[in-house]
This record gives C-alpha cells, structure tokens and sequence, in this order.
C-alpha cells in the first residue's frame, strides 16, 4: 500500500507566477506541485495535486480523497472558496479526512471579507502566510501526525 497525500488548489491558483506576484509570490503552480512532490517523498509519500476554479470538482475531489484507503490527508489552499463555500466546510466534515488548511498570503493582514474561514474550524491545522513553504509544512505535518 503506497500512502498518499491529496493537494487541492482552488480558483485562480493556475494564476501563480503571474496573478498578483506581490502578494502571492512568483512561484507558479508547477512550482509548488514540484515542491509537494519533493516534500511528500521526503516521507515515503506519494503525492497527487488537482487544481479546479469549479467549487463542485473541488468537493468530488474531497470525496474521492476519502473513498482512498491510501490517502493520509489532504492540503486544501480553497482560494476564495474559503470565505464563501459552505460546501466544501459539509465535504471535509462529511469526509472525516485530516484536511490542512494552506494560504499563501495572510487573510487576516488584508481584506476584512477575508478573515472569516469557513474551513479553519473543521481543519487539523491552518497554515497561512508562509508562501509557499505553506504546502510544505501542511506535508510535514499530515506526514507525521500518523506515524
């Protein structure tokens, strides 16, 4: 049995290297699935990463995670969907994975519409303005809390 690790990126995150490298960084997003697979090998771990702007694809994903005896938890950076989607709060309680709840930027250093996280309170851990070192500690994290 090859344990798994599921790395969920939300709307707008195929943007990364280009959408608003200020705040988000420079890094794209095949950048920190690279990153992802580095730190999850570091742990005997395999790795896949899905990237959807579609809030639905995001909750199937959940879904699928869970149904996969394989899978030890999952990194959710929701994007938007975090501030917004009682959905995927009701996918990642329904499912009973360990989720880590990943941002690049700090939520609660920006926008007030941006510090309220419908996922923090059903998340083992929320991980928020490391950039994307962000995704490697969500890793350690859910790589460890099961050995």
């Amino acid at each position: 049995m090859t344990r798994r690790i599921v790395v969920l990126n939300g709307p707008n995150l195929n943007l990364l290297g280009t959408r608003e490298p200020h705040i988000y960084g420079s890094s794209t997003l095949a950048d920190v699935e690279a990153l992802c697979a580095r730190a999850a090998g570091e742990h005997d771990l395999q790795v896949t990463c899905r990237q959807s702007n579609h809030e639905g694809v995001l909750v199937d994903a959940l879904h699928e995670a869970a149904a996969d005896e394989e899978v030890v938890g999952v990194v959710l950076n929701a994007g938007a969907y975090t501030h917004t989607s009682v959905a995927l709060l009701d996918a990642v309680r329904a499912t009973d994975l360990a989720v880590v709840e990943v941002h690049l930027s700090n939520p609660h250093a920006r926008e007030s519409f941006r510090h309220t996280s419908y996922l923090s309170p059903v998340a083992v851990a929320v991980i928020a303005g490391a950039g994307v070192h962000g995704y490697r500690y969500a890793i350690d994290l859910l790589a460890t809390r099961r050995e």
